[in-house]
């Protein structure tokens, strides 16, 4: 680190810098709820009228200054854009751009998601409880310790290779949902392979006549019981992303006595959860990566009865959004919006003849089995880069 500089953050990047929109310009948006935690990708935008927000341009670092949002990990490197072309987004954003010949784009990116930025930011929060922002004069001011731009480009070379590589198999799942949800509407909505119609001795059965178990978890404060630092994986609502897949900085512990008393709903390899309470809807399928696991009352478990069907089966009516229509007219409104386990188990299910069940399975199957493939290696991935990442950015490891 010799050659390292010490320099106040806002002498080597522009912060919120001044870009122009005119009001009612039609503008690509990444809206808060776009981004996804840790993930250096914005995987879509929309297209709305500009009246207002954060400006910015591709290669900017955009983090969120807002509770929880910083803390859950939005920060994103913006690369949606056209050349010249100004997008906007949420006020809740402090935007970063690195200075030519001082910085680079993608080190000021990592520079933003380490600790280095990350911590002191958070810290830095003030405000009423729920509603607490950065302060980003107190960002701005931080003392940063720059190596020289070669070496800033060869530790972003690093990083990305690994998140290039995270980018790539996203985007390849996303291909693969594609095709099982295409494959599912073929089969069990279009009836495409038998000529438009349904077979003679298909039949529909609820949900529950295919499982052993469709049950909810608890709480375990509700029973005295507290959360612990490690221990058994305790999933909760928002452990469950939008692409199916689970964010592991919200995945609880609870230890082996607590998962003993609360056997109603330990889960297994290959459940569904199912959440049923406050944002309703999410779904993902468990691997062993994750067991032991349990869960609370605000998500539903769907265990397949294997000697009859197969769990991939059942989970390829939940990526054909078989279920949305009929558990959206049943929601009940409470505190906040649920589902109940008699509708979870009542979701009337199309099955098929015995051969036809194993002819569509024997395709279905190796599409989620290599889905969950790469999922797992993302998380292999993820854990890499943010070893390193503190490493690099301290100097730790010579590059």
């Amino acid at each position: 680190m010799e050659d390292w500089k010490e320099c106040k953050l806002s002498d080597i990047v522009e912060i919120n810098p001044t870009e122009s929109l005119k009001k009612g310009t039609i503008a690509k948006k990444i809206g808060m709820d776009i981004l996804q935690p840790f993930n250096r990708a914005i995987p879509f935008y929309t297209l709305e009228a500009f009246s207002g927000g954060t400006k910015f341009k591709n290669g900017d670092t955009i983090m969120a200054r807002i509770t929880p949002c910083l803390e859950n990990g939005k920060t994103s490197m913006v690369n949606i854009l056209d050349e010249g072309e100004i997008g906007f987004g949420s006020t809740e954003y402090i935007v970063f751009r690195a200075k030519e010949n001082i910085t680079a784009p993608y080190f000021i990116y990592y520079l933003v998601t380490s600790s280095v930025i990350r911590e002191p930011a958070i810290k830095s929060m003030v405000g009423s409880s729920g509603r607490q922002r950065v302060q980003t004069d107190v960002v701005a001011n931080l003392t940063i310790n720059l190596p020289p731009l070669p070496t800033q480009q060869k530790i972003a070379q690093i990083l990305s290779s690994l998140d290039d590589k995270i980018e790539l198999n996203n985007k390849i799942n996303a291909n693969l949902e594609q095709q099982a949800q295409a494959l599912f509407k073929s089969w069990f909505v279009d009836f495409e392979p038998f000529g438009g119609e349904m077979p003679a001795g298909w039949k529909v059965v609820p949900l529950e006549e295919l499982c052993t178990v469709v049950t909810k978890g608890t709480t375990p404060t509700t029973l005295g019981k507290q959360f612990t630092e490690e221990g058994i994986n305790f999933i909760k609502g928002e452990s469950i992303l939008d692409n199916h897949t689970f964010d592991l900085q919200k995945i609880s512990h609870i230890d082996e006595a607590t998962n003993t008393l609360l056997k109603r709903s330990v889960i297994e390899e290959n459940d569904i959860l199912f959440t049923i309470a406050g944002t309703l809807g999410r779904f993902a399928m468990i691997d062993d990566s994750l067991t032991p696991a349990n869960t609370n009352q605000a998500v539903g478990i769907i265990r397949a009865n294997q000697h009859n069907i197969s769990p991939y089966f059942l989970y390829s009516f939940f990526i054909g959004n078989w279920h949305n229509d009929y558990y959206s007219k049943r929601i009940q409104q409470a505190v906040q919006a649920n589902l109940s386990l008699g509708t979870i188990k009542s979701l009337p299910i199309l099955i098929p003849d015995n051969s036809n069940m194993e002819k569509y399975t024997n395709v279905i199957e190796p599409i989620f089995k290599q889905m969950k493939q790469l999922e797992n290696e993302n998380k292999k991935l993820s854990n890499l880069r943010d070893t390193l990442l503190p490493k690099l950015m301290n100097g730790e490891i010579e590059i």
